[in-house]
């Protein structure tokens, strides 16, 4: 049972001046506590509601529902540990590598929703999205303040680097960015590349060295292989597609 101290002190963090400036009416009514259950609880759903909002998770197939049997190679007790925010205790970064179509994407979104719901502000974006974004800016304060908007998450998911190569300019900003969450904010990049080739993602680039390196370190680096799950899915539609079409119709 809450003494009055407690549930005085509740409305304090919650900012209640009205409830506080008439406590003794509230705590001798005896509704003062179901107020701040209904205010704490309301607050929570609202602020769940906007970091899933602004998270830009999109939709995704739950873990529960992942094929474990058709990759090759995995770590399904590292992949636990991401889902477990392991990472998160040093900010630490996670690095998900391994061909297209075998799951990077959905392991990544299902992490970031997991950080949602544990109460951490998250950003998921495709290495695309994120450099096109940054580069189309011209003016130095303004690239300074959208850079910020993407250091600020406690968790920054890069999607799909090395599906498209990039310039110079481009890896100056990435190496920008992942420098800014250095040892202070956690990244979880997927690639179907490993790092030896990205000087191919990023031709001649002078910071990849560096980039890789911040990265890397206290980082989590899962590789995942095996064919397309997508390929796989694709053709079970097709196959069921002619069993409907070569059932016989009444």
């Amino acid at each position: 049972m809450p003494t009055n101290e407690d549930l005085r002190q509740r409305a304090e963090r919650l900012r209640l001046y009205g409830l506080l400036a008439h406590w003794a009416e509230a705590r001798d009514a005896g509704w003062a506590a179901s107020l701040l259950d209904w205010e704490e609880s309301e607050r929570a759903r609202r602020s769940l509601e906007r970091r899933l909002k602004d998270a830009r998770i999109g939709r995704f197939k739950p873990l529960a529902d992942f094929d474990w049997i058709w990759p090759t190679r995995f770590d399904r007790a590292a992949i636990d540990a991401l889902m477990g925010l392991d990472f998160f205790k040093d900010a630490g970064n996670a690095v998900v590598v391994g061909p297209n179509g075998v799951g990077k994407s959905t392991i990544a979104r299902n992490i970031a929703h997991q950080a949602v719901l544990q109460g951490h502000t998250v950003l998921f974006t495709s290495a695309g999205q994120l450099l096109g974004d940054l580069a189309a800016i011209d003016s130095a304060s303004a690239l300074r303040r959208r850079l910020g908007h993407y250091a600020a998450p406690a968790l920054l998911v890069i999607d799909e680097v090395g599906y498209l190569s990039y310039s110079n300019r481009h890896a100056d900003m990435l190496f920008e960015l992942i420098n800014r969450r250095y040892e202070t904010k956690s990244t979880l990049v997927t690639t179907n590349r490993p790092f030896s080739d990205w000087h191919e993602v990023f031709p001649g680039a002078a910071c990849i060295v560096s980039l890789v390196d911040r990265l890397v370190h206290n980082a989590e680096i899962i590789a995942i292989d095996g064919d397309s799950c997508r390929l796989k899915e694709a053709t079970e539609r097709a196959d069921q597609r002619a069993r409907q079409r070569r059932a016989p119709t009444s």
